[in-house]
């Protein structure tokens, strides 16, 4: 062999050896990639559960807000209800009693206006109120004042009912 040859060969033979080389460093570096990227998908798991977790947590903190609040307003609609059918009861009876003048309602009249009118004073009844003259109302007029304050007093229990479902969604 020539001096040339031996060169080229030991050119191939380095280079042979490089490539190997270069190849062995390839699968060294593949190795610890894929190490690498084991260890950064285990730690993207790890956190995505922990997120999973935190939101489910959220979820159930929230149902739980919400049951309670539902459970506070069945209650205050509950109460609201029963304000109002005692109310409208009360209003019932109310009537009845006018009707069958069992009750009468009568106006205190002013001293002043008294004697300048020509209504004829009730009789003298025995009651809380003394002194005065008393006019007894019309069991008509007297219906429609009920009537009148019946409907005041279901606006008034509807606007407190209102007013409490506002207080409970605020509290939230």
């Amino acid at each position: 062999m020539t001096a040339a040859q031996k060169l080229i060969a030991l050119l191939v033979l380095v280079a042979v050896l490089m490539t190997g080389a270069a190849a062995g460093t390839w699968k060294v570096q593949d190795w610890r990639y894929g190490r690498q990227v084991a260890e950064q998908a285990r730690l993207h798991q790890g956190d995505m559960t922990a997120i999973s977790n935190a939101a489910a947590a959220q979820v159930r903190a929230d149902q739980d807000k919400r049951l309670a609040l539902e459970q506070r307003l069945s209650v205050s609609d509950q109460t609201h209800h029963k304000e109002l059918s005692d109310a409208q009861t009360y209003q019932a009876r109310l009537r009845d009693r006018l009707a069958t003048s069992e009750l009468r309602l009568s106006v205190l009249l002013d001293a002043d206006s008294a004697g300048a009118c020509s209504v004829p004073a009730g009789t003298a009844a025995v009651g809380v109120v003394h002194g005065g003259a008393r006019v007894r109302l019309d069991p008509a007029h007297a219906q429609r004042i009920i009537g009148i304050t019946d409907a005041g007093d279901q606006g008034l229990i509807a606007l407190a009912a209102c007013q409490a479902y506002v207080r409970e969604i605020s509290r939230r």
